[in-house]
């Protein structure tokens, strides 16, 4: 009787630790490809003198009905299943209201670093997986069918994490999102499953970002790369690096490269939550080094800037 007391006890406990289980957030978007093929761009400038298109998701939102039935259809499917989810046109809408977002960063020696519209949209999300959804409808006399594609991307790397693809059967029906949601249960199922095996490994060994860390020319600070600092007289690039080992789920990171001017590392494995249980993203982490650098015995004077949700760049000499 005690063993079959326990059992259930067990069967308990498994059942109600799956239930809490945390799920990864997500934000339903329109493909890069649905915007081009609906006409839906625009070109900002690349900052070197050239212009590149990007989607314009604000128009694609104000005037096509066919685009937000889509997306609250994808919504409404993955909040059935219990993914939180952010709202694109909310988020778009957000970054319009605040006005004190500057498109360039300037540091007080006139030192420049741009974010672009679509890495600022990220930030502000801060959404662990983007679904881009792509889809065609046919029509075949008074029928039509609709062939939908979805792309889970990891927010912070742009990385494909898996797809899903199906085609209606054919129907009278002219709702956008009837179509789609036939052509899309048959499938989610498995879809989501990728998803949340995704995010289990962030989970356990952390989630992938980028960091540089530069100086600024002619600092007021005076100091590079290989200054000495600290009580032991320790290279700052010996110090970054001793501070990212320490501060790395299971001391995973990769150094790209490095000159008297900078250091660049990939693959930082950040922890999903602080010791508080807040999500950690790559901008607070950043302030966690900057603190660092900033307190004794460094007194390194130290400016975080963004380059999306995923890469933030730290510059050395100044505020």
């Amino acid at each position: 009787m005690k063993k079959y007391i326990l059992l259930i006890a067990c069967v308990v406990c498994s059942l109600m630790a799956s239930a809490q289980a945390k799920k990864p957030t997500l934000m339903v978007m329109p493909s890069d490809a649905w915007c081009y093929q609906n006409g839906f761009m625009k070109e900002i400038p690349d900052g070197e003198g050239h212009a590149k298109q990007i989607p314009d998701y604000e128009e694609a939102l104000r005037t096509s009905m066919d685009l937000k039935l889509a997306i609250a259809k994808i919504n409404d499917l993955m909040a059935e299943r219990g993914f939180p989810l952010k709202d694109l046109e909310q988020q778009v809408k957000l970054i319009q209201q605040q006005t004190a977002e500057q498109n360039l960063v300037t540091s007080k020696s006139g030192n420049e670093m741009a974010e672009s519209p679509i890495d600022n949209l990220l930030r502000v999300a801060k959404a662990d997986i983007i679904i881009e959804l792509t889809w065609d409808i046919k029509e075949q006399g008074p029928k039509r069918t609709l062939s939908y594609i979805l792309e889970g991307k990891d927010s912070y790397t742009g990385k494909s994490i898996g797809g899903s693809n199906g085609t209606s059967s054919p129907s009278f029906s002219a709702d956008v999102s009837v179509l789609l949601e036939e052509a899309v249960v048959a499938h989610i199922d498995n879809f989501n499953n990728r998803l949340q095996s995704y995010f289990d490994d962030l989970f356990a060994n952390g989630r992938e970002v980028a960091l540089e860390i530069r100086v600024f020319a002619d600092n007021a600070a005076g100091i590079d790369m290989e200054s000495e600092v600290g009580p032991n007289g320790d290279e700052l690039a010996e110090v970054i690096d001793a501070w990212m080992a320490e501060n790395t789920v299971q001391g995973r990171f990769s150094k790209l490269g490095s000159s008297e001017n900078y250091i660049a590392y990939e693959q930082v494995r950040i922890p999903l939550y602080n010791a508080k249980g807040v999500a950690m993203d790559t901008e607070a982490y950043a302030r966690q080094l900057r603190n660092f650098l900033r307190k004794e015995p460094y007194n390194i004077p130290v400016k975080v800037l963004n380059r999306g949700l995923g890469k933030c760049i730290l510059v050395l000499g100044e505020k």
